[in-house]
C-alpha cells in the first residue's frame, strides 16, 4: 500500500524498525523542549500530514520503552487518524511518572500502525441469535 504524505518537520519520514515491526515510529517537531510536569499532558505536533485510502485508518499508539524508562505514554489510546482526515498528526502525551520530563524535537514519542476498516450497515431487530456466553459479561466465561 502506498500512502501520500507531507514532511514539514526536519525528521526523517517514519519508517519500519525492523522487518517484523507492525508500527512505524513518530517524532516530535518542536521549536522548544517540552517540559511535562507530573501528570500533565501535552499535545506534541510531528510535522506529518497523510492521505490514507478509503477503507484504511493509522493507530497511534504509545511506545513502551518511553513508557517505561521516562512514564509517558499517549492518551485517547489507540488514536485514530480517519481516511479523510488531512490535518497534521499530533499525539496527546502524558507523564505518569512523578519528575518532570523533557520532550525534545526529535524524540520518538509514539508509534503509528495501520488497519484495514469496513463501515457497517444497522439492520434493526427485535431480538438477537442465542450463543453459549449470551449477555455474560465481565468474567463471565471463567477464563482465569
Amino acid at each position: 500500500m502506498t500512502v501520500r504524505i507531507i514532511n514539514q518537520s526536519n525528521n526523517p519520514l517514519p519508517a519500519y524498525a525492523t522487518e517484523g515491526s507492525s508500527g512505524m515510529d513518530l517524532r516530535a517537531y518542536l521549536q522548544q523542549p517540552i517540559e511535562l510536569q507530573p501528570l500533565e499532558r501535552a499535545l506534541v505536533p510531528t510535522g506529518l500530514f497523510i492521505e490514507l485510502p478509503q477503507g484504511m485508518e493509522a493507530q497511534i499508539r504509545p511506545r513502551s520503552g518511553l513508557a517505561m524508562k521516562q512514564g509517558i505514554t499517549c492518551l485517547n489510546s489507540p488514536g485514530t487518524i480517519d481516511a479523510d482526515y488531512r490535518g497534521e498528526i499530533k499525539i496527546i502525551l502524558i507523564n505518569l511518572s512523578g519528575e518532570i520530563q523533557s520532550v525534545k524535537s526529535g524524540d520518538r514519542i509514539a508509534q503509528m500502525v495501520f488497519q484495514k476498516v469496513e463501515q457497517v450497515n444497522w439492520q434493526l431487530s427485535v431480538e438477537l441469535d442465542d450463543t453459549a456466553r449470551s449477555s455474560g459479561g465481565f468474567g463471565s466465561t471463567g477464563v482465569q
